[in-house]
Formats: C-alpha cells, sequence, structure tokens
C-alpha cells in the first residue's frame, strides 16, 4: 500500500516545538508538526511537551518523559490535566511487549447506587457534576509513581521537578485559556471558600503569567514523599478539609487505599496492522475494535474519503458498537465484560449483518447484540516516543472543563467530578450525553466507565503509530478515524490528523459532523437515507506519533486547540 511520506535529511539531532502547525522557526515537514531522530512529545500544550521532551535529552526514557508531562499538564493544563483526576497509560516497551495502567478515579467507600437521586428517583441537578460529592478517588498520583517504580531509569524527583518549577514560576497562558478562566471566573468564586490561582482580580489575557504556589507545595511533596506526599499527610488533610466543607465522601480510608491497576490491554488486527488500545473500564478500546472489525470487509478505499458510502458505513457500524458499550462496558473488577467475545469477528459479522446499504438505521429500534453465543468530557491526551521505540500513549481526565471548578483549598489542585459518568440512573444520559446500562451503576470502590482510548499500532511487529484523544464519547471516534485516515485512504499523519470529523454514539440518535468534514451534496444524500445530521465543534483534539520510512519519529499536534509536538 503506497504511502504518501515526505522524508528529509535531517542533522543527527534536531530540537523544536511547534505550537501550532506551520511555525516559521521550527524544524517542520510537510505532513508533520516535528520530525525528529531521537524523541517526539506531543501534548496539549507547549510547556508539557517542551518538559517531555528536555526529560529524554537528559537521558530519561519514554516513561519517564510521560510521567513529567502528565505532572506538567497538571500546572499548564488545570483545565484536564491533573492531579485531582486519572486516566490511562498504555505502554509498548522497545522490545514489544505491551503493558497498560488504569488509574481511573473510583468511586468512596461511602457511595450508593442512587446518591445522586431525589425522593422521586430524579436525578439531581447539578449533584454529580459541581459538587465534592461530584469526585472519585483521585488515581494519577498513585499511577504515576507505580509506572514510573516499574518502567522509569532516572529519579522520580528528576522528573516531577519540572512541573514544581513550572507551577512556582508561572508560564504565560495562552489566548484560549485566558477565554476559559474569565468564562469560569464566577464559579471558582462562587464554588470555593478562598480564590483560587485562577481567579484574577481584573481580567486574564493573553501572555499573563499563571503562578500556582499552592499546587508548587502540592507537586513537592509528592516528589519528597511520593504517594505519602498525596494520599496521606499534609495533603490528604487539606483534600479531606475540602470534603467536609461540600459534604463529600471521600475518606482517609478511600485515599489511603486506593492503587491504581496493570490489565492486559485490548487487541485486533486491521488489514495487515496490530491495533493495542484500551481495556474496560474503558468502553473506547472495544468501540475501535469493534468498529474496525465491523467495516474491515467492506472497500473502505474504494468507497472513498467521506463519501455518502464511506460515512454511511462508518456511522452504522458506530451505531452498533456505542449500543453494546452501552449495555456490557464497566469496571472489570466488578463486572464481567467479556471482551474476547465482544471483539470476535463472527459475532461482529453478525451484528453487522442487519446493515442496510441505502438506509440508516434506528437507534430506537438497534438494541445491544448478543456476542455470548460466540464463546469467545473533558480529558486531555499525550503521545511520546524515544529513541530506543519505547512509546508511551496516555489519555487523563478530570471530566468537565475545569472538573466540578472546586480547588481543594491550600493544595492547589481541581477536583474531578467523574462520579457523573457512573449511570447516575440506567438509561438517563450523563453530561456527555452517554447513556450506560446497570452495568455502570455507583458501587463502593467500582471504577466508572470511560470513553478514553490511547492507542498503538503495529506494523510488520514493529511501533507504527500512537495515537489518542481528549473529547468524553467522541474519543473512540477521533482515534478510529485517524487510524482508517492512514490506513485505508494513505493520508500523511498531518492530514489524518487535522482533516474533518463525523462521529455517532447510538444515542442521541445524531450524526454530528464538523463544519470541515462533509460536503452539501454529501449531507443532504445521508439525510435523504433517513440520517439525523447537526453540525458540531471540534470532534476530539488527536494528538499522534508517526515512525516513517527511515526511522525518523514525526510527531503531530492537533490544529484543533493549542497542542503542541516537540522533538530532538
Amino acid at each position: 500500500m503506497k504511502r504518501v511520506f515526505i522524508i528529509l535529511a535531517f542533522a543527527a539531532v534536531i530540537f523544536g516545538c511547534s505550537d501550532r502547525p506551520g511555525s516559521k522557526d521550527l524544524p517542520v515537514v510537510k505532513g508533520y508538526s516535528i520530525l525528529a531522530d531521537h524523541g517526539v512529545v506531543v501534548s496539549f500544550h507547549p510547556e508539557s511537551s517542551r518538559i517531555g521532551v528536555e526529560i529524554l535529552k537528559i537521558g530519561g526514557n519514554a516513561i519517564d518523559a510521560a510521567v513529567a508531562t502528565e505532572f506538567a499538564l497538571a500546572v499548564c493544563h488545570p483545565e484536564a490535566g491533573n492531579i485531582g483526576g486519572g486516566g490511562f497509560m498504555l505502554i509498548r516497551t522497545s522490545g514489544g511487549k505491551f503493558d497498560f495502567i488504569d488509574y481511573r478515579e473510583k468511586a468512596p467507600l461511602s457511595a450508593s447506587r442512587d446518591m445522586f437521586l431525589d425522593s422521586a428517583g430524579n436525578v439531581i441537578e447539578g449533584m454529580s457534576t459541581e459538587t465534592q460529592l461530584a469526585s472519585g478517588v483521585p488515581g494519577t498520583v498513585d499511577g504515576m509513581i507505580r509506572v514510573h517504580s516499574k518502567y522509569g531509569k532516572l529519579k522520580f524527583g528528576q522528573v516531577i521537578q519540572p512541573a514544581v518549577d513550572l507551577a512556582r514560576n508561572g508560564f504565560p497562558v495562552k489566548k484560549d485559556q485566558a477565554k476559559s478562566l474569565n468564562i469560569y471566573k464566577d464559579r471558582f468564586i462562587r464554588k470555593n471558600k478562598n480564590k483560587p490561582a485562577f481567579v484574577k482580580d481584573t481580567e486574564w489575557n493573553e501572555g499573563d503569567t499563571l503562578i500556582q504556589t499552592d499546587l508548587a507545595k502540592t507537586l513537592e511533596r509528592i516528589r519528597d514523599y511520593g504517594r505519602d506526599g498525596f494520599y496521606t499527610g499534609k495533603t490528604a488533610e487539606l483534600m479531606l478539609a475540602e470534603m467536609k466543607r461540600g459534604n463529600g465522601i471521600i475518606s482517609e480510608q478511600d485515599l489511603r487505599d486506593y492503587r491504581a491497576q496493570f490489565r492486559t490491554p485490548v487487541c485486533t488486527d486491521y488489514r495487515g496492522f496490530r491495533i493495542i488500545t484500551a481495556p474496560p473500564p474503558s468502553g473506547g478500546g472495544i468501540i475501535v475494535s469493534q468498529v474496525l472489525g465491523m467495516v474491515e470487509p467492506y472497500p473502505v478505499r474504494e468507497f472513498g474519503f467521506h463519501t455518502v458510502r464511506s460515512v454511511h458505513l462508518m456511522v452504522e457500524a458506530e451505531r452498533r458498537a456505542f449500543a453494546d458499550r452501552s449495555e456490557y462496558s464497566a469496571d472489570q473488577d466488578f463486572i464481567k465484560v467479556d471482551v474476547k467475545s465482544l471483539i470476535d469477528r463472527q459475532y461482529l459479522k453478525q451484528r453487522f449483518s442487519d446493515f442496510n446499504e441505502n438506509r440508516a438505521s434506528l437507534s430506537s429500534e438497534t438494541g445491544a447484540g448478543n456476542p455470548f453465543g460466540n464463546e469467545s468530557s473533558e480529558t486531555t491526551h499525550y503521545s511520546v516516543v524515544d529513541k530506543d521505540g519505547n512509546a508511551v500513549s496516555a489519555t487523563t481526565t478530570l471530566n468537565g472543563w475545569f472538573g466540578s471548578k472546586i480547588v481543594v483549598d491550600g493544595a492547589g489542585f481541581v477536583l474531578n467530578n467523574e462520579m457523573d459518568d457512573f449511570s447516575v440512573k440506567p438509561g438517563t444520559p450523563n453530561m456527555s450525553g452517554l447513556v450506560a446500562s446497570e452495568a455502570n451503576v455507583i458501587q463502593p470502590g467500582k471504577r466508572m466507565l470511560s470513553s478514553m482510548t490511547p492507542t498503538i499500532v503495529e506494523k510488520d511487529g514493529k511501533l507504527f503509530m500512537t495515537v489518542g484523544s481528549p473529547g468524553s464519547g467522541m474519543i473512540p471516534t477521533a482515534v478510529l478515524q485517524v487510524i482508517i485516515n492512514v490506513l485505508d485512504f494513505d493520508m500523511d499523519l498531518r492530514q489524518a490528523v487535522d482533516t474533518g470529523r463525523f462521529h455517532h454514539q447510538w444515542l442521541p440518535d445524531l450524526l454530528c459532523f464538523e463544519p470541515s468534514a462533509l460536503d452539501s451534496l454529501t449531507v443532504d444524500k445521508l439525510i435523504q437515507m433517513g440520517h439525523k445530521l447537526v453540525q458540531y465543534g471540534d470532534i476530539g483534539r488527536v494528538n499522534a506519533i508517526m515512525i516513517i520510512d527511515g526511522g525518523s519519529i514525526a510527531g503531530v499536534a492537533d490544529r484543533r486547540g493549542n497542542n503542541s509536538a516537540c522533538g530532538y
């Protein structure tokens, strides 16, 4: 299969960061934000990408750089970067072994099934999104410490220190970030006992310096005491005081007992490539695997990019995959999730057997399938590849933009509102419009269902691509389309990431599309086929890395947002 790759001869060492595609003073190659020989980091913010690459330059591996990037995002991207939330990290070692660490938040031990319902059984508006009760037990700190202990080369203090310095010394806010801080100013004031660092007496402007002294102290405690610097001691005391102030239920035991889990990734094949992705409690990895399995028998390339036939095919596969997510995906420590059966090709053939090439299905008539006869919000994503071929694809979240908007007084970090990702009331959409079943009801100590989908692609047994995205329920769709754009439509990575996207998640029964994704004739024809279309803003913000011919490492930062690719 012919690949459209532009390969240039570079000096042995190249270093640069691209805040946005096409930055004139940086080594940007057509098709990529950055092309480097030794390592690349692509994340939401130029400061976090820069810090990750600096860790690579002093001898750290991809895992060291990932941990440094994650802590830096907690400082420079408080909208979604976090130590008050959780996430997933997929690792591929240079030797070709895979590992997956689940540091998703957990329901507190005092949580109960109907804790967000009134006496009539109705969802109490705002309780699962903007109160202390909305917060699951944070997992990021434990996850980073565990993964670094297992795979890191540098001392932990070395990889977290840049984030400490960034919080203490501050950094210039970007234009979009200043806008967000201004938009949420009133809520920060209303939700918090004291004004957090995110609140100024005047408006935020691009280039203003954001200094977070309380957060710097929290990061120093983590640096000096490891997990005890967060889950016990001073930071824990501040979290528990915040819980008490707002009738939250995270307890000392919840913090003390939290443990991230290493899990087996989901693996599938597509057109000769190996796709490795997230297992439950992510529903995203199964969705990607199911959609690829359903569309592979069809000549997608011949159908053409974003034609009526290819869009209709992918939408109908997504509709069925999201219906299965609603019914079956959950925390596998509590509910048996038969991943093997759900991605089995015979099941997927049967699941897609009612596909009509000329008509849209109705989501009201498309329930979950039965795989068992076969026996078989807001988030942020970063990708890292080092000179030895170690790779990391990681997605982390607070759920909503700035989570619950509640900042732990004296500790400087935002609490997540991940409890809304449970089935607060089965069959009722959450804040992202996603519907889930009894499998995802609230239980003490349970992890809530997620859409985060960090993914790695292999070609001929070798590292080929890392990809992931924020975007709540739209995450697996964004990841899926980038993979198909490269593997089916022969796009270079820049094209694959930047081109317009579309999305369907079963319920609501809507085909969402970015304005640049579909032309008017395609839209009209899809409507005639029975699809209900609506224009949408950004569908995901993909940060991806590809190994191109000759072994160079190409990184692409999505044009959507302030993403940054750095390399050397």
